[in-house]
């Protein structure tokens, strides 16, 4: 599973923690999310298939996704793409909410809800096995290599696989048959900004 320390836990609607001035905060986070919630989906389930994926982007002077792909090769290998573009630098604050939902008679809220301090949560990473260990796995597909160095504005996860996250997990926890839905949405500066949503079965 995946776990967040509560301590580094935030809600939106809440007041405005003093974050961090990192301009790295948004674009890592973005892709450590994207990775945390598909290994997420991995980890659970006995066997996993992606059925979609769908990026949404609230503001576009902001971020815009260039490629937002599920690329089925055959019938049992698929890969997720994601390109996103950021605009707006540096970026110095960012909070993801991350949510999951389960289909029963439309999707209904199933495990968790939960919202992250981008910059802090950043900033102690490398003292976070799980998030290093997510970090590893993220290394492999992305275009983002150190997180200590400023980045271009693009921001990618090429051909993620569920073969490859597949081979990276011992312990398999599993859970019920059906239908997920993970919606992991970014703000900054409070303000909601965009939004990855992807679609699996688990059998």
């Amino acid at each position: 599973m995946l776990f967040v320390d509560s301590n580094y836990l935030y809600s939106p609607k809440s007041a405005a923690p003093q974050f961090f001035e990192m301009s790295i905060g948004y674009k890592y986070i973005h892709s450590v999310v994207i990775m945390g919630i598909l290994c997420f989906i991995t980890e659970i389930a006995s066997t996993v298939e992606f059925t979609n994926i769908k990026c949404t982007s609230a503001d576009v002077k902001f971020v815009n996704y260039e490629v937002c792909r599920l690329k089925s090769v055959n019938r049992t290998y698929k890969y997720v793409s994601v390109k996103s573009r950021l605009f707006k630098l540096p970026i110095t604050n960012a909070t993801i909410n991350i949510s999951v939902f389960k289909r029963l008679n439309g999707y209904k809220p199933f495990l968790y809800n939960v919202s992250v301090d981008a910059c802090r949560f950043l900033q102690v990473q490398k003292s976070n096995s799980v998030v290093k260990y997510l970090f590893n796995l993220f290394l492999t597909h992305s275009n983002v290599k150190n997180p200590s160095c400023p980045f271009n504005a693009y921001v990618t996860v090429d051909k993620l696989t569920t073969n490859f996250l597949n081979n990276q997990f011992t312990n398999v926890l599993p859970v019920p048959e059906g239908d997920y839905l993970f919606v992991f949405k970014w703000f900054s500066e409070n303000i909601y900004r965009s939004s990855v949503k992807v679609y699996s079965t688990t059998s």
